[in-house]
């Protein structure tokens, strides 16, 4: 059976460690046969993506902090030095202060505010803006959710206003980019261990909620998110756009 990604190029930001969802989509995308463009921050993070890609086959390492307009264009500048389509993008970017997390929602300040949006959710669309025209053949393009976006969930709070705003960015840029043959949509992920969830507080309380109370009794493991990724990525979804997905062992039904 032929790989479901082969000769398809992907961009994926946000893999922080190994135990990130944009690795675990990137794993899956390298199976798959896909070539990956991975985006980082800084330096460091440069240093640890290179420790533990292994064999995956990368094309390209690129800098890109999406809170400067600068390098989201130098990003798209870069991308188009490689000479060939973009076939997908992977947005796994958020970011909130931790003080923001932990306190009820009515005490979250102006900066605060700003900075989870700008970079959770505003950075969807300056990162589509960016790549959408190097998808020449049509692409498609995945973001990461939480059930607290539609829901209020214990301690995510800020972050699960920006969330919001994320899902309805996505909805609207799958209006705007569907004419060009591009889907977006969004993966909601089940509560995950990651660098990033770790701010959360309370974190192991959800995860044995999960374990005790989902309809498929366990927390969800990063190669689910990758694999549902990946058949975003791949012409098996080409008539899915404008939709979240729950990859959260059912916990979205309680």
């Amino acid at each position: 059976m032929p790989a479901l990604l082969e000769g398809k190029t992907a961009v994926i930001s946000g893999i922080a460690n190994k135990w990130s969802l944009a690795y675990g989509i990137a794993e899956s995308f390298a199976r798959e046969g896909a070539s990956l463009v991975l985006t980082y921050v800084n330096e460091k993070q440069r240093d640890t993506i290179e420790s533990i890609v292994g064999n995956m086959p990368v094309a390209k390492m690129l800098p890109c902090d999406v809170t400067k307009d600068e390098e989201v264009a130098a990003l798209e500048g870069s991308l188009r030095e490689l000479g060939k389509p973009i076939d997908a993008l992977v947005h796994s970017l958020a970011f909130a202060n931790r003080e923001d997390l932990g306190r009820p929602f009515v005490e979250t300040q102006r900066d605060g505010f700003l900075l989870a949006q700008n970079v959770s959710a505003y950075s969807l669309v300056a990162m589509s803006r960016a790549i959408a025209p190097l998808m020449t053949n049509g692409g498609s393009i995945t973001t990461l959710t939480y059930l607290g976006a539609v829901r209020v969930r214990p301690n995510y709070n800020v972050m699960g206003v920006a969330k919001a705003a994320l899902e309805a960015s996505m909805r609207y840029l799958a209006n705007d980019l569907g004419p060009r043959k591009i889907r977006v949509n969004a993966i909601s992920a089940g509560a995950v261990k990651t660098a990033s969830a770790r701010a959360v507080k309370d974190l192991s309380v959800m995860l044995d909620a999960t374990k005790e109370m989902s309809p498929l009794r366990h927390v969800t493991e990063a190669g689910e998110v990758g694999d549902t990724a990946a058949f975003l990525a791949s012409d098996l979804s080409r008539g899915i756009t404008g939709n979240v997905i729950y990859v959260d062992s059912g916990m979205q039904l309680l």
